[in-house]
């Protein structure tokens, strides 16, 4: 498939709020970048880093205490946090649609898994129950899942890991979205089927010509399948450019952080090396650079002002005020 090269989505300065007991944390803070149609992005950090904040904030579904603080996220030339709700509906599952971490707690255990494939089908398409019926079978046969038809009648127990997984996929795929956003979707699955997944996600992103966001915490799964890569840390974008560029050269010492902790099999390799320290409590805004507590890099002029991300040129952007193209 041709790749276009226009956005589809521009977040743009994006920061969301959660009012706590001890004071505001700012769990993504001033977060900007474009996901262009038919690409595959990766967003990549630890966890707590603002990864899943980030997505559910594109679908408006930042949970309670939390707030879009201020940005704007610009889909298909409107911006979605300026939305009434009713408009935000329209589009959410069924433009936008996600994957979500774990299907075990994403699917109503209490409902067959075709009734709940079925149901965003006559929500959002519009077809009568026998009509939604037979799409979710065909659906679930698209994914893989053998006897799709009887499969309708199971309850997410029933099914193992994986097969929960290719459900939510199908229950993703079912309006034909625009985007896709796959939240860590291979968390807690074991190697090969890890990679089933991946490959379905791909084919049928190839298929549909969608531009899927997905979120991981694995190098190994984005540098494989993302053309982008935004790297995450303390709920910044530190690090944002293009996969093979980033991975052959990465600029910020959060990233090559990363890259040294990655292990390996063979070489001089002795034992894991570490990244000092801890990640900072965000009940404030740095009144530096936020890794500046951990950086091997840093300067006096690190600690003056928060550093920006600036605006991708030819693709790379690097928050860093020592970073050189």
């Amino acid at each position: 498939m041709k790749k276009d090269s226009s956005p589809i989505l521009e977040v743009n300065h994006l920061s969301v709020k959660f009012a706590m007991s001890g004071g505001d944390v700012l769990a993504v803070r001033d977060v900007s970048f474009k996901l262009h149609r038919g690409r595959t992005m990766g967003f990549v950090g630890e966890s707590g880093c603002g990864k899943s904040v980030t997505a559910y904030s594109i679908l408006r579904l930042v949970p309670p205490p939390g707030v879009i603080h201020s940005g704007n996220i610009m889909y298909d030339g409107r911006d979605i946090v300026r939305m009434e709700e009713d408009e935000i509906r329209k589009i959410r599952g069924k433009e936008i649609a996600m994957i979500f971490q774990e299907p075990m707690t994403s699917l109503n255990p209490v409902f067959t898994v075709g009734y709940q494939i079925a149901e965003s089908i006559m929500l959002h398409l519009g077809k009568s129950r026998r009509e939604a019926d037979e799409y979710a079978a065909e659906l679930l046969n698209s994914v893989g899942i053998p006897d799709a038809a009887k499969r309708l009648r199971s309850y997410p127990h029933e099914l193992s890991g994986g097969m929960r997984q290719r459900a939510m996929i199908a229950m993703a795929l079912s309006t034909s979205p625009s985007i896709l956003i796959a939240d860590e979707p291979t968390t807690a699955l074991d190697v090969t089927i890890q990679a089933q997944i991946l490959d379905l996600l791909l084919k049928l992103q190839e298929e549909r010509k969608m531009s899927l966001l997905l979120i991981t915490h694995d190098l190994g799964i984005v540098a494989n399948i993302a053309d982008e890569i935004a790297i995450m840390y303390a709920g910044e974008i530190v690090e944002y450019g293009r996969t093979p560029d980033v991975f052959r050269k990465p600029g910020h010492p959060y990233t090559r952080g990363l890259f040294r902790a990655i292990p390996r099999i063979g070489g001089k390799q002795k034992e894991l090396q570490t990244i000092p320290g801890m990640v900072p409590t965000m009940t404030a805004a740095p009144t530096g650079c936020v890794f500046l507590p951990r950086c091997y890099m840093s300067i006096q002029k690190c600690g003056f002002a928060p550093v920006a991300l600036p605006a991708p040129g030819r693709g790379r952007a690097v928050r860093c005020v020592r970073y050189r193209p």
